[in-house]
């Protein structure tokens, strides 16, 4: 497979901040060509976000939108409009992160559009959706992981309820939107038709509970954090050593009759508390206790040997800065060196995607405010063949 496969798609993007920016990142990077529509003068709102380059410019802006092109255009504008307007005849994709209704009051919403365009795939993502009771509410990424459940099942212990640590209701809906239109796209193959996708910030990190949801259903109780407890595998959490944590995941029967030998604690295995799965996720106050006291007695480097030595998954718990110097990721290409043209560079995490073992090539560059509006009228609008 070719590593840009989405080369030849156009796509028109009309987002800002990060869910959207997200979605269209991830198209860019698989070769559809996506023009960024943004405000005049101002832009995208995450162009005013830190951290910043040295010459001013946004890290934020540039971490999700490399690749793109940029062109302003004023949407209440009747020149800008009609512009606009043209642009949609000849666009695969229009991708969108307004509150629910915006687009409506703009007279651009999925039913005037796809009428300029029949095989138009229009994707709103928005925090709410586009239809049910909440859809005028306004929605941030710490917004939906509270209202969405994520946040009480996130932090130390009850009572203690943190945020995620990435804004990770946007990255999701990003995701969702890209695999919803990468889908219509294959659709449309056979159809010939256009497709209006709605997805919610919300519904999305619901979607991503995992069994969250199973088990208040199940059980009649809703789930609390747990800290780095897993729960309903143990021991599958952190535990300290005599110098720094790391994390342990015996998942199985087999792993944990491992690890009990590697930690010198063979009666472990045949405590009739722990001698099961169930059995030890019962116990698992107790078998806490037994761990941290066995772990406490050697530091975490020599219990990463002995771990990797027995087969045992573990690792320590890295730091950012001890990620960027991974060689592992550095081998698989993670790592991307951006430039803004303005003599500013900036690392940032490349492609997952590995398609015949090939990384998509990455653009460098980001876009300036309007910097390719008149290469985008000449490239779209000049041509006839489509």
């Amino acid at each position: 497979m070719h590593p840009r496969p989405l080369s030849g798609l156009r796509v028109l993007d009309l987002t800002r901040v990060l869910a959207g920016p997200y979605c269209t990142l991830l198209l860019a990077d698989l070769g559809a060509d996506v023009v960024k529509v943004e405000r005049p003068e101002t832009g995208d709102d995450a162009r005013s976000f830190g951290p910043f380059l040295e010459n001013g410019h946004s890290a934020y802006f540039a971490s999700i939108n490399r690749g793109k092109k940029s062109i302003a255009l004023d949407l209440k504008d009747d020149a800008d409009r009609a512009t606009f307007l043209q642009l949609v005849t000849r666009a695969d994709i229009l991708v969108e992160n307004y509150r629910a209704g915006t687009m409506l009051k703009l007279g651009l919403d999925s039913e005037s559009l796809c009428k300029h365009n029949p095989r138009l795939i229009y994707a709103s993502l928005s925090g709410f959706g586009q239809s049910g009771s909440d859809t005028d509410r306004a929605a941030y990424d710490i917004v939906v992981q509270a209202l969405s459940g994520l946040m009480s099942i996130t932090g130390a212990g009850p009572g203690q309820s943190v945020r995620v640590g990435t804004s990770i209701s946007d990255i999701l809906t990003g995701i969702f939107g890209a695999v919803a239109i990468v889908s219509a796209v294959h659709g449309r193959t056979t159809s010939g038709e256009g497709t209006v996708i709605d997805l919610a910030m919300l519904d999305c990190t619901v979607a991503a509970l995992e069994n969250a949801i199973s088990r208040f259903t199940t059980s009649g109780v809703s789930p609390a954090p747990l800290g780095t407890r897993h729960p309903s595998i143990t021991p599958f959490q952190s535990f300290p050593t005599a110098d720094v944590p790391i994390v342990v995941a015996a998942g199985n029967d087999s792993l944990w009759t491992a690890l009990c030998r590697c930690l010198d604690r063979e009666d472990l295995a045949t405590d009739p508390r722990f001698v099961s799965n169930a059995d030890r996720t019962g116990h698992h106050e107790e078998l806490d206790a037994e761990l941290t006291q066995a772990f406490s007695q050697r530091p975490a480097t020599e219990w990463l040997r002995r771990l990797a030595t027995a087969g045992i998954p573990s690792a320590p718990i890295r730091s950012i800065e001890d990620v960027v110097a991974d060689p592992h990721l550095a081998s698989r290409e993670m790592w991307h060196t951006m430039n803004d043209g303005h003599g500013g560079e900036l690392l940032t995490a490349g492609s997952p995607f590995r398609m015949n073992d090939t990384a998509p090539p990455l653009s460098p560059t980001t876009p300036d405010l309007d910097e390719h509006h008149q290469e985008i009228l000449s490239q779209w609008l000049m041509d006839d063949s489509r």
